[in-house]
């Protein structure tokens, strides 16, 4: 691979040459994605806690938010060391911005996918398909890996998808995005798994989205793995750095969290963190700072400071093998301070992951997703299968989809395209609102009473 083709700002339909602009793409990029509906929807969507009345604790729009921050920093210096080492880069007016934009747009990104109450959502979705007789309707139309996809949900692939969806004429962003977000460049469903490959762990694209990605992949030259006949490549280099910063973002920000929540002591906090601040930690100064929230907070910048010097070192040091497609594992976890990450880990698993409110919410979330799929599902099943006059509940529930979503099971080739519609409308869900829906069609409180 080589940086000029990963740098690719053409997006998908698009002719021309390469970086051949009178407005910065990658900056649009970021725009678009700003005012999306995908991204607004993440104001209402639980990172980890519920949201508790007496405190501050982060949703997934603040956390994509801070990820795309720190995306920022690790992109443009990372950038500016590249193009020194690479002159005929800054040739093509390439600056370490560029870098840095794309890397923050695609942290900005990383969560779209994401249905409502996280990783039970997920759960609920994939078990959901899974079950005996839903698994009977269902197979008959559909193919192996179409399957896959149902029966295996998963949020960047769904981001994925999101993304490259042609409601309100489609986002289009450029094949350097969109490569830099895909962490998982692969299809549900491989012969081969290269063992210890980080990026083959799950999958980045839906069969509706298999053209897409190909395309992008030859335009930007990815290192194809796996089998003769599997849809799978290397991640694009800058995809290391945009799961850096979700891997700072979240192990640090859900530990501040989890502190100020008294989940875990600032002791246990302070201990941790100055471990991976080192020299750079004054504890006279820190204890003269009277605020427990100010302590959290001055700990937690200078830690994501010292994380972000550390990755963009290491990614510059591997800069040759993950353009060979050789490297593939977490930067976070091959840094020096991957040890104390994974203290933070085990910690955050035990006290925070595991703790009461938390697993109430996944719990209620999963059986809110379970709901709203069965009620949904066989109406969408019925009205693509048969094309006969419905039920009035059937038709009834259809009606609830919004204009453009039925529209598009309308439109559907299949049975799998139309199910992935309601999929949709089910996961881009925020909490609040599927909580809602849920109550009022399974009768547990009337819309208006």
């Amino acid at each position: 691979m080589n940086w000029i083709q990963l740098l690719n700002d053409r997006r998908p339909g698009e002719k021309g040459k390469i970086h051949d602009r009178q407005r910065n793409k990658f900056e649009q990029d970021y725009d678009r994605i700003i005012f999306s509906h995908p991204f607004r929807m993440l104001q209402d969507k639980t990172q980890v806690f519920p949201l508790p009345k007496q405190d501050f604790v982060h949703t997934r729009l603040t956390h994509s938010l801070e990820v795309a921050s720190v995306g920022r920093s690790l992109g443009k210096l990372a950038g500016g060391r590249i193009i020194a080492k690479y002159p005929e880069i800054q040739e093509l007016g390439i600056t370490p911005s560029d870098f840095g934009t794309i890397v923050s747009t695609a942290s900005l990104m990383h969560d779209l996918g994401n249905p409502p109450f996280g990783h039970a959502g997920e759960s609920a979705i994939s078990q959901f398909f899974r079950n005996g007789t839903i698994a009977h309707m269902i197979m008959p139309h559909v193919t192996e890996k179409e399957w896959e996809d149902l029966t295996n949900f998963e949020g960047n692939a769904q981001g994925f998808r999101l993304v490259n969806k042609q409601n309100f004429q489609g986002l289009k962003l450029t094949f350097a995005t969109l490569g830099a977000f895909t962490k998982y460049p692969r299809e549900s469903k491989i012969e081969f798994h290269e063992s210890g490959r980080k990026s083959q762990k799950k999958y980045g694209f839906l069969q509706s989205n298999k053209v897409v990605f190909t395309t992008l992949a030859n335009e930007m030259e990815l290192v194809k793995v796996g089998g003769e006949n599997d849809a799978s490549w290397c991640r694009h280099p800058l995809a290391f750095l945009v799961e850096a910063a979700d891997d700072i973002c979240y192990n640090i920000i859900d530990l501040e969290d989890g502190t100020n929540l008294g989940l875990v002591s600032l002791e246990e906090t302070r201990e941790l963190l100055s471990g991976i601040i080192g020299r750079s930690f004054n504890e006279e100064k820190f204890n003269r700072i009277a605020s427990k929230k100010e302590k959290i907070s001055v700990l937690r910048a200078m830690t994501i400071q010292e994380l972000i010097n550390q990755c963009v070192e290491k990614f510059m040091e591997l800069e040759g093998e993950l353009l060979d497609g050789k490297f593939d594992q977490a930067l976070t976890d091959c840094i020096p301070a991957s040890g104390v990450l994974k203290k933070i880990q085990t910690l955050s698993i035990r006290k925070i992951y595991k703790s009461n409110p938390v697993i109430e919410r996944e719990v209620a979330g999963f059986e809110v997703l379970n709901g709203l799929l069965e009620t949904f599902l066989p109406a969408v099943l019925s009205h693509k299968k048969t094309r006969q006059k419905q039920s009035w509940h059937y038709s009834s529930l259809m009606r609830l989809f919004p204009e453009e979503l039925m529209d598009e099971i309308e439109n559907s080739s299949g049975v799998y395209e139309a199910l992935l519609v309601m999929q949709d409308f089910v996961s881009g869900m925020t909490d609040s609102y599927a909580l809602s829906v849920y109550r009022n069609i399974k009768g547990i409180s009337m819309p208006g009473i």
